[in-house]
């Protein structure tokens, strides 16, 4: 039977009745019997309660207070809880003796075994896994952690902090070593990794002038592949050092790349563990994208050192105060790194396709929820992406030295401290005196605002008159809403594609290039403006909010080729594209004929050829929205097949109209020399075959004979994948002999064969579930690692919109079944997959029943875990 899980609101919170001062671990590593040994000094906050500890799976050996054995009068003990009933009033010392099973543990949760190697994951609530504790986050603790294994089979033995202490156990095969943290931690962030791994080693100098040792792990023979990471770790640590003045504390900073992994990284106090797509990069393996996701993931982890790490969430309900801030610093980071226009189109790209569908759904939270049944399920784009625009937004009311005041303030008052929203806000009020009582929605009110814009130009006055409307859909839980403080950055673009200067605005709210806009609806008059402008508003994505301009066709080009904004370019092109696909998506639904404009093709072939633009945002311009996206925007009654038709007729008139300029742009542009993963080198690549893949729409023969040449004449992963990709996601006959010769290349690496698997899944063919079905068969696949069901599993279902909602339900039929078998095993990989659901209710009639269905018998089972549970019953409500 399912466990069942009484919900935790924000508004129950209450300090814990103990505080543990230090932890002393022990463990002695075993496949199928670790013992682990805990030492805790602990402290009564209200002396003579009864003392709870977690636990979950853990088997207890021995419990004892102050070196005596306690009775099994005094206490009660379950797999999942440890309760003494009257431990001592004064300080004292606990000692817990513990037993678990680390070849058991497929949930990846506490200490489980990966290709042989001891590791841990303890966010949020794996330390239980491992021993009885006060396992929350405002419990912080001097960790010293001693590890025995057999030195044949785990050479290598890793803690959190500084080492002191190891070697050889005489008269034994068995060695150990010590390791010491001397920064207060909650459990979450404690790590141990025991195994036979191959090491990188450099070092880094502080800008104190502290040397500090930098390793990274691996499985041997991939050593080589780290190189890329090792340097964008030393750049993350300068640039955190000169953007925010943090620098590193401890002797030593540690990376471990694990191939069993239920997240992308972990960033465990001195002890970064990886999923190794994150840490592994060769030319001939990675992608340019997944050279960019190595150094935004690398520096993001290291970021949390301070934000997260030194500085930690007082609850769960929090988590956004370290995510949301620790994803903001790291896309500041990477936007200095490469292009940082560029860079934030990326970062927009991902919150529209991930957490603007969750605010659309049933799964909507707060920034900051105000009460969840399984925090697993709440590290979600909300959190992350959303989490991370707050900041953003708050940067833009302060400005860029108030902003700086703020974050120096708050690493100086809290460090060592687990905090609250209310705590980090605060730093920023009392470092620049704003009032940031009504910016503090963005916490709590779910949902995503749209704003309306209206214009209106008066050639006689010289002024424009600009009127701002607010207004935020309800969301479960949420009916009634406040108007939100919403930085709205803005030009006047004038007739020459220059923003028009104005002496002065009225109507109040704005500041510099920002109009605040903190009423429901605000009307701002500019006066001395010498032409009728466009406005181009929402610069720079300077919101996470939906924007209607009313803008037409014509002024969307005209800021498409003018704007001075890049992000503002590219949205024009986007919003055009959509409006097209909308109505084109309607044509085909009734039977009508196209009502395709060329109009925007043959803009974006100006913008593409246009050499005084950035390569990587041209091509970000020839990326045309995907199905997901339209189906987004659509919002109600969507029939993803009719998408798909309305996005074919789109390719075809652009191959048809500018193909052949499109195909020489790409082998202009294509031949960058010897592979560098460099921004200037992976932009050309990428305008090169964002050009190439809009060449195929008619599936002319020669179209597609360039692209099987440039899968078969690439030098490096990028070519490679594009080309192949390019064939896979058309369905074009060719792709099966090069999809059996990329998995004849990558057959013996994981890695590969994930980009593989996930080809596979994405073939829009109704004959691609059948082989998705055959796949889960396949060597390659494996139910115990989380990378190759999220390619081939994750692939299906969140990247074949046509496929996986098919009009017979069988594509959810597969998934549900997949999804309660996969329960079993890693239930929080389940609960994530289940998420592909989360649009479920915006589908037409016929599919959003049989949708339901599926979600219907998942939930009727008996046994699911807590993870899935909750996602299975938010995703109905």
């Amino acid at each position: 039977m399912t466990k069942e899980t009484t919900p935790v609101r924000l508004s129950d919170y209450r300090a814990p009745d103990y505080a543990i001062d230090t932890v002393s671990l022990d463990f002695s590593l075993a496949p199928t019997a670790t013992q682990v040994t805990a030492q805790l000094a602990m402290r009564p906050n209200t002396p003579g309660a009864p003392l709870v500890l977690d636990g979950d799976e853990v088997k207890l050996i021995a419990i004892s207070i102050n070196e005596e054995y306690i009775p099994s009068s005094a206490y009660e003990a379950t797999p999942q809880q440890l309760t003494i009933k009257a431990p001592p009033r004064e300080p004292f010392t606990l000692e817990i003796v513990t037993e678990i099973n680390p070849k058991a543990n497929t949930k990846l949760m506490g200490l489980y075994l990966s290709n042989g190697n001891y590791c841990t994951q303890c966010e949020a609530e794996g330390f239980r896994r491992i021993t009885y504790f006060l396992d929350r986050p405002d419990v912080l603790a001097v960790y010293t952690t001693r590890i025995e294994a057999s030195k044949a089979a785990a050479p290598v033995l890793l803690s959190n902090g500084n080492r002191i202490d190891g070697g050889d156990i005489p008269g034994t095969t068995r060695h150990f070593a010590v390791w010491h943290d001397p920064f207060p931690k909650p459990s979450y962030l404690f790590a141990a990794v025991a195994g036979d791994l191959g090491l990188v080693e450099d070092s880094f100098t502080t800008m104190s002038g502290r040397e500090v040792a930098l390793h990274i792990y691996c499985e041997h023979g991939k050593e080589a592949r780290c190189a890329y990471a090792m340097d964008a770790l030393k750049r993350s640590m300068r640039w955190d050092e000169t953007a925010f003045g943090r620098e590193y504390d401890l002797d030593i900073f540690m990376i471990v790349a694990v191939s069993d992994f239920n997240m992308g990284a972990m960033e465990n106090k001195g002890l970064n563990v990886f999923n190794d797509k994150y840490v592994l990069a060769d030319p001939d393996i990675a992608t340019d994208a997944d050279y960019a996701g190595i150094e935004t993931v690398i520096a993001h982890e290291y970021f949390h050192n301070w934000t997260g790490d030194r500085i930690t969430c007082r609850d769960w309900f929090q988590l956004c105060l370290k995510e949301g801030l620790t994803v903001f610093r790291d896309q500041e980071f990477s936007s200095d790194e490469r292009s940082r226009g560029v860079k934030r189109i990326a970062d927009v790209r991902t919150l529209l396709a991930r957490q603007f569908p969750e605010d659309a759904g049933p799964l909507a939270h707060p920034v900051r929820p105000e009460v969840y049944s399984e925090i697993n399920n709440f590290y979600t784009a909300t959190v992350y992406d959303k989490g991370a625009e707050v900041i953003r937004m708050l940067k833009a009311i302060l400005g860029e030295d108030g902003f700086r005041a703020g974050m120096d303030l708050y690493f100086e008052r809290h460090d060592g401290q687990a905090v609250t929203i209310e705590d980090f806000l605060a730093s920023f009020a009392d470092a620049t005196g704003k009032d940031l009582s009504q910016f503090k929605l963005w916490y709590s009110q779910a949902g995503t605002p749209e704003v309306t814009a209206e214009g209106r130009y008066d050639a006689r006055r010289q002024t424009y008159s600009l009127s701002l409307k607010q207004s935020i859909p309800p969301t479960p839980g949420q009916q009634t809403k406040s108007p939100m403080h919403i930085p709205v950055r803005f030009g006047l673009v004038g007739p020459n594609g220059a923003d028009l200067a104005f002496t002065s605005a009225t109507g109040g709210g704005v500041e510099d290039d920002v109009i605040h806009l903190t009423e429901a609806a605000q009307t701002i008059v500019f006066e001395g403006v010498s032409a009728p402008p466009v406005p181009s508003l929402l610069r720079g994505f300077s919101a996470p909010v939906k924007i209607a301009t009313g803008l037409s066709q014509t002024d969307q080009l005209f800021l498409l080729r003018t704007d001075a904004d890049a992000f503002n370019r590219w949205r024009a092109s986007q919003q055009i594209a959509i409006q097209t696909l909308i109505a084109e998506t309607a044509a085909v639904r009734s039977g009508a004929q196209s009502k395709l404009d060329p109009a925007f093709v043959d803009a974006l072939a100006e913008v593409a050829e246009d050499d005084s633009l950035e390569p990587a945002f041209r091509a970000q311009i020839l990326q045309l929205p995907g199905e997901a996206d339209i189906a987004r925007e659509i919002g109600h009654d969507v029939d993803p097949a009719a998408i798909a038709g309305a996005r074919k007729r789109l390719m075809a008139m652009v191959a048809s109209r500018i193909g052949k300029r499109l195909a020489e742009l790409a082998e202009r542009t294509g031949n960058v020399g010897d592979y560098s993963p460099d921004a200037a080198s992976a932009g050309r690549r990428a305008l090169a075959n964002a050009a190439l893949a809009l060449t195929v729409g008619q599936a002319a023969p020669e179209a597609i004979g360039r692209v099987v040449a440039r899968f078969e004449s690439a030098d490096n992963m990028t070519d490679r994948l594009a080309a192949l990709s390019i064939l896979a996601s058309n369905g074009f006959e060719e792709r099966i002999a090069a999809l059996e010769t990329f998995q004849d290349r990558y057959r013996d690496d994981p890695l590969g064969l994930d980009k593989w698997l996930m080809l596979e899944a994405v073939v829009p063919l109704e004959t691609t579930l059948d082989r998705v079905k055959a796949l889960t068969t396949h060597p390659a696949f494996s139910l115990t690692n989380p990378n190759r069901i999220r390619a081939l599993i994750g692939g299906f279902a969140g990247s074949n919109q046509t496929q996986f909602n098919r009009p017979d339900g069988a594509g959810y039929d597969f998934f549900a079944d997949f999804v309660l078998d996969l329960d079993k095993r890693n239930p929080q990989t389940a609960a994530r997959l289940l998420v592909s659901f989360r649009s479920w209710k915006a589908l037409e009639a016929g599919r959003r029943a049989l949708a339901e269905k599926a979600l219907r018998r998942i939930a009727a089972s008996d046994s699911l875990s807590s993870d899935t549970r909750d996602i299975v019953t938010r995703t109905l409500a």
